[in-house]
C-alpha cells in the first residue's frame, strides 16, 4: 500500500501537469509574482515551500535541483538553503519509511550470500555510509532515500545523516538560484533574451565555484578514508 499511495502520486503530478510549473522557464515568466507573494505572505510562503518540496521528494517527483532554485531565488541562498534542507530531509524520511514497511520483510527473507555481508557492513557503520552517499551525489537522490530501508538503517540515523549530507549541495544550489535574480533583471531591463554573457555574474561564479568544491568531496574522503 505505501508504495501503491508513492506512485499513485507521482502518476498524479504528472497528469495534473505540475512538471510544467517545475522549470526555469516558469520561474522567469512568474518571478515578479512570485516574488510579490512570499513578499506578502513571509511565513506561510516559506511553509508553504517546505511542504511542497518535502511532497515532491517523498513521490520521487524528479524536481529536487529546480526546487532548490527556487528556493534561492524566492527566500534568498541561507533561508532558502535551511528550508530545503528540512523539507528534503522529511521527504526522504516519509519514503524510506514507505520503503521499509512496504519492502523490508520480503527483501529481508531473500538477501543472502555477500548481500546479507554487505548489508551487515552498511548497520555497522550506517551513519558514515549514508554521509558519504549524500556529500557525493553520484546516485540519484531518490535511489539513496530508498536503498537504506533495505538494510535496516535507524530511522534517527538516516535523518541525521540526510540532513547534513545534503548540505553542501543545498546550499550551493540555493546560491545559484539566488544568483539567478541578477541575470533576469539584467535580461529584464534590456528586453532580451538570456544570453551566455549574462550567466557570468560574481553569484553565479561563486555558485558554480561551490558545486565544483562539492564535487570534490567524495574524492577527498576516498583519500581520506585509504590513508586511515
Amino acid at each position: 500500500m505505501p508504495i501503491v499511495i508513492v506512485l499513485g502520486g507521482l502518476i498524479a503530478g504528472y497528469a495534473l501537469g505540475l512538471h510544467h510549473y517545475l522549470s526555469l522557464t516558469f520561474l522567469a515568466e512568474s518571478r515578479d509574482a512570485l516574488r510579490a507573494h512570499v513578499a506578502a505572505n513571509p511565513v506561510l510562503a516559506p511553509a508553504g515551500f517546505a511542504v511542497l518540496y518535502a511532497l515532491a521528494v517523498a513521490f520521487s517527483f524528479p524536481a529536487a535541483s529546480v526546487l532548490t532554485l527556487f528556493a534561492g531565488f524566492l527566500f534568498g541562498w541561507l533561508v532558502g538553503g535551511a528550508v530545503v534542507a528540512v523539507a528534503a530531509t522529511a521527504g526522504a524520511s516519509a519514503l524510506f519509511i514507505a520503503a521499509r514497511t512496504a519492502l523490508g520483510d520480503v527483501l529481508s527473507r531473500r538477501l543472502g550470500g555477500r548481500v546479507s555481508q554487505m548489508a551487515r557492513g552498511f548497520e555497522d557503520d550506517a551513519f558514515g555510509y549514508l554521509l558519504v552517499l549524500r556529500l557525493a551525489p553520484i546516485f540519484p537522490f531518490w535511489v539513496v532515500n530508498i536503498a537504506p530501508a533495505l538494510f535496516n538503517v535507524r530511522l534517527g540515523t538516516y535523518a541525521l545523516a540526510t540532513f547534513i549530507g545534503i548540505l553542501p549541495g543545498t546550499f550551493a544550489y540555493a546560491y545559484l538560484g539566488y544568483g539567478l535574480d541578477s541575470v533576469l533583471t539584467a535580461a529584464a531591463q534590456s528586453g532580451r533574451a538570456v544570453t551566455l554573457a549574462d550567466l557570468v555574474t560574481p553569484q553565479l561564479t561563486i555558485a558554480f565555484a561551490a558545486l565544483a568544491v562539492v564535487a570534490l568531496i567524495p574524492i577527498v574522503l576516498k583519500k581520506l578514508r585509504r590513508s586511515a
